[in-house]
């Protein structure tokens, strides 16, 4: 991303067409029924990328949204995270279900390290200290 957005630029796909791809670089003009049936489109060129959602992270924060802004710049760093290594991990988040602090802290470590996600990392380790307080570990399932 270099050229900055602004709230004048949502929805980016319908005002800013040009700066919208799919997970396989395809535009979204790209992306017709012909090409699908054609073989050259397919369920990659309609997954959100990273680069999306950090677009969608600099909108929301020119518009006051922090917080938005925050939630959309973790879903970028999720976005190339296997979907069963984030239920995995969705799981253990669930309360009762990690057996105690180190468990989310390993999973943290994870995010950070295997799949330089950083923030969500720092997502986790506060969710380990907020369970830890709050005697979440307790298993119940």
């Amino acid at each position: 991303m270099t050229e900055k957005l602004s709230v004048n630029d949502y929805p980016v796909a319908e005002q800013r067409p040009e700066l919208v791809r799919g997970g396989r670089g395809k535009r979204l003009d790209e992306i017709t029924l012909d090409a699908l049936q054609a073989g050259d489109a397919g369920i990659e060129d309609l997954r959100i990328t990273p680069e999306a959602l950090r677009r969608q992270a600099e909108i929301s924060r020119a518009a006051g949204r922090a917080a938005l802004a925050d939630n959309f710049e973790r879903a970028a760093e999720m976005a190339l995270i296997p979907q069963q290594t984030i239920m995995e991990f969705y799981e253990l988040l669930r309360p009762g279900r990690a057996a105690d602090k180190q468990v989310l802290l390993d999973v943290a470590a994870r995010l950070r390290d295997e799949f330089s996600a950083p923030r969500m990392a720092a997502f986790v380790e506060e969710a380990a200290e907020v369970y830890a307080r709050r005697g979440l570990f307790k298993f119940r399932y």
